[in-house]
């Protein structure tokens, strides 16, 4: 708060007395009241805490770099140098992204008279999303030359996982797939990411072979 002395010279009583109801008029009573308020003003300016707006964090990634993988399974695909394989029992895989805390989840399974049940469990998987996905978009997979055929999902929004898929030929594999990341889902944020396991699991899908 800011001060404002005022001094005055007394010379006699009778100007002291002047002065004071001087000081006591409703003109500078109001004067001196300004002076504070001002000062008051002043100190609250400079003590003002400014909120800023929530940001994201800006996240740069590697560029990706593909090499042939082979499983030791009956398939192998494409998969980015910087994707860490993990090997489970019967054929399933993580592919860990530990730069950004993300997982693509694979599961093979046999065919054995059952791929319309197979399908059926693959499509249920993808739209129990539904809740939380502002969005779900397919894009089928048709590789005759090679005998792979599927759907690639692409979920936008919340969801706890923002891409999906599955391969097949039809009579003996069948191949599905997962994106989570180990956090709480917040779509805009973590788009960057999302967007950089997105194009690696297309590369995947596009160059899988079954053996």
């Amino acid at each position: 708060m800011v001060h404002k002395n005022i001094y005055a010279k007394v010379s006699n009583p009778k100007s002291s007395n002047t002065i004071f109801k001087r000081l006591l008029s409703p003109k500078s009573f109001i004067r001196i009241w300004g002076y504070a308020l001002f000062g008051i003003i002043l100190l609250s300016c400079q003590d003002q805490v400014v909120v800023k707006p929530a940001a994201f964090l800006r996240l740069d990634f590697p560029e990706p770099r593909y090499g042939h993988y082979t499983t030791g399974c009956p398939f192998e695909f494409d998969l980015n140098e910087f994707a860490q394989p993990e090997a489970k029992e019967h054929c399933a895989m993580n592919l860990d992204y530990p730069f950004m805390g993300a997982t693509v989840y694979l599961t093979y399974q046999r065919v054995n008279g059952d791929l319309a049940q197979l399908l059926s469990d693959a499509q249920k998987l993808t739209y129990d999303h539904t809740i939380k996905a502002t969005e779900i978009l397919e894009q089928p997979r048709v590789d005759p030359e090679h005998d792979v055929y599927g759907m690639y999902y692409q979920i936008d929004g919340p969801a706890a996982s923002h891409a999906q898929f599955y391969l097949t030929d039809s009579t003996r594999h069948f191949l599905t797939g997962a994106l989570y990341f180990n956090t709480k889902p917040n779509f805009d944020s973590l788009y960057p990411a999302i967007d950089y396991v997105r194009k690696d699991i297309r590369r995947m899908m596009e160059t899988l072979r079954w053996q």
